[in-house]
């Protein structure tokens, strides 16, 4: 998805003058361009509250941001959701067939809309946990990324990720924990997702302070949509 072409221009004609803009230039020069920014990772590592900080970086830059999360608010979703609060689940495989259900009727009414606008979409989480928690449950993985071939892919994704312990103390903290919040399952999401390699995804340990973390989070944006190499 090659949504930055004029950027990729402006740095062959301005390669040292791009380096010296600071991250609130950057983020006014691309404000035009469509960005599909994904933030992911497991259970209490930080990715709703990162989401709405990064949105709201962006948006006082000057971007227009559409900031979204899976599962959706949408009739499926709610199924989705309501149903990981049960004491019991379908099949694993049906369970992550619902995700991706979710997830196309998002697409196709959210996501591509915004983009197709040249807006930045900002998803709190995508198909890299369908993936990545489908694994997790014992689903084949070569099966899960098949069915998740055809959505549009992230230009960025950032799996947020402090220590395990600080994960399992956070969802300790929640009044309300749903099927997948166990920590012998939260273990194996947790080794799945640090075991990811990918030029297109930047690792954040959340375990400091949010703010600190929303500043780590918006430099390396910048600095990734500021790299020709790395540009979709």
């Amino acid at each position: 998805m090659n949504h930055l072409i004029i950027p990729q221009i402006w740095h062959l004609k301005n390669p040292n003058l791009s380096r010296s803009l600071n991250c609130r230039k950057i983020a006014k020069l691309l404000k035009m361009t469509a960005k599909f920014i994904v933030i992911d990772g497991p259970d209490g590592s930080g990715t709703t509250r990162q989401s709405e900080l990064l949105a709201d970086r962006l948006r006082k830059a000057g971007d227009t941001v559409l900031l979204s999360a899976e599962p959706t608010n949408s009739s499926i979703g709610k199924e989705v959701r309501a149903m990981l609060h049960k004491e019991s689940m379908p099949s694993a495989d049906a369970v992550q067939l619902l995700f991706c259900a979710d997830r196309a009727d998002h697409v196709e009414n959210v996501i591509k809309p915004a983009l197709a606008q040249g807006n930045t979409v900002i998803l709190d989480r995508y198909a890299l946990s369908t993936i990545v928690y489908g694994k997790a449950q014992g689903v084949d993985g070569q099966w899960l990324e098949t069915i998740n071939a055809a959505f549009p892919k992230p230009d960025l994704t950032f799996i947020t990720l402090p220590p395990f312990d600080v994960c399992m103390e956070r969802i300790g903290r929640r009044s309300v924990q749903d099927q997948f919040e166990v920590e012998s399952f939260q273990r194996r999401v947790y080794d799945y997702y640090k075991s990811i390699e990918d030029p297109r995804v930047v690792f954040v340990d959340t375990s400091g302070s949010k703010h600190q973390t929303s500043e780590m989070v918006y430099n390396k944006c910048a600095e990734f949509f500021d790299n020709p190499i790395l540009q979709p």
